[in-house]
């Protein structure tokens, strides 16, 4: 499996498929680069793009040098960039769209020169962040004791029914799910407060695709909203389904985005 060494030592697995421009795939929590809906992904949008699929520090089969720090994760995507040719198209899930849109204002459109941001998990409003900081101090206080079933739990159980979650809980995935628990505390790192970063949307001078679907949770669709009134150049579009429902309306949304820089 090639790696590549981030800018503080860490070494960050990843896999190529395809080709075409490049473009990198940026998961979600608890999800590496064989584990989650990147994999999926990478196979659908191949024949279009070299598609660039990564563990995140601290998953799968990538290091995770201390202290953690966003901008650290923010280096590791600018390596893999690197070794691709130094300019990619990104595309982010869930909380890694969030990691996605902080690398863009950061490291600018020469680097990232498209983005694509599926249901990034903010909070609208008071109450929904006091919600994000008590779930927070919850997690922190099962991981500090090193109860990780308890964290992934905690964790799961707002997002599926209780007999999903057994299912879950008896299946060779929870062991995956336990060992990825710890960088929990870095997705809760980068989103801060829970709400929308408005000056790292604000300092996104590339076209963004925001994605959300038609029949997810109401809050995404709030988060969604939110974020669009910071983003300088951006498209919403709602998909049929649900989450990250993987459809071939939602690959062709992907690509047709990403398709006119293709020739460039």
């Amino acid at each position: 499996m090639p790696h590549v060494v981030s800018q503080d030592g860490t070494t960050i697995a990843y896999e190529r498929k395809g080709a075409g421009p490049p473009l990198v795939i940026v998961d979600g929590a608890l999800c590496s680069r064989t584990f989650g809906p990147g994999a999926a992904y990478a196979v659908r949008l191949a024949d279009q793009f070299t598609v660039y699929t990564y563990d995140r520090r601290g998953r799968g089969e990538s290091a995770d040098t201390q202290p953690y720090a966003v901008a650290r994760e923010i280096e590791d995507l600018a390596a893999l960039i690197g070794v691709v040719g130094g300019s990619a198209f990104v595309y982010g899930i869930s909380v890694g769209s969030v990691l996605a849109l902080h690398a863009a204002a950061a490291l600018g459109p020469a680097l990232i020169p498209k983005l694509a941001l599926n249901e990034p998990p903010f909070s609208v409003g008071d109450a929904a962040k006091q919600e994000f900081s008590q779930e927070k101090q919850r997690l922190d206080a099962l991981l500090a004791a090193d109860r990780r079933g308890e964290a992934v739990t905690a964790f799961l159980s707002d997002m599926m029914p209780p007999e999903m979650l057994d299912h879950m809980r008896a299946s060779p995935d929870w062991a995956v799910l336990e060992a990825h628990v710890p960088t929990l505390a870095y997705d809760y790192t980068l989103l801060g407060d829970g709400g929308v970063p408005i000056v790292s949307a604000q300092s996104v001078a590339v076209p963004v695709l925001l994605l959300v679907g038609q029949e997810s949770a109401e809050y995404k669709h709030s988060a969604v909203a939110d974020l669009t009134q910071s983003l300088p150049h951006v498209e919403l579009v709602m998909t049929s389904g649900a989450g990250f429902e993987l459809t071939d309306e939602l690959i062709d949304r992907l690509t047709r985005h990403f398709a006119p820089l293709k020739a460039a």
